[in-house]
């Protein structure tokens, strides 16, 4: 694509119209109540799959050393786990790979 140029307004209208798309036709199809538990469930449940898909790989090269995100990410799930707030998990696993990013 050497030489092309994009003009900018038509870039931003471009991802207007794919945004916009990406809303409405799901409610064309999908006019009626879904009532299947397990499309629900499916539909409740997707956008944390999906995040967590997009963010997980790079947990471990957030840091100069894989050692400390290791650790910083076993201190946040085990936190989780046990039902802390998303800020107490957040806070401590940043703290714990702050400082052994600092002994390592």
């Amino acid at each position: 694509m050497d030489g092309v140029i994009v003009s900018p307004v038509l870039a931003v209208l471009l991802m207007a119209l794919v945004t916009y798309l990406t809303r409405a036709v799901p409610m064309v199809f999908f006019r009626r109540e879904i009532r299947s538990p397990y499309v629900k469930t499916f539909f409740h449940y997707m956008p944390f799959a999906v995040l967590g898909a997009l963010t997980f790989p790079d947990v471990f090269t957030a840091t100069g050393s894989v050692i400390s995100s290791v650790v910083g990410c076993t201190v946040a799930v085990l936190l989780a786990f046990r039902g802390k707030s998303m800020i107490f998990v957040t806070v401590c696993a940043i703290t714990v790979m702050y400082i052994l990013e600092l002994v390592v």
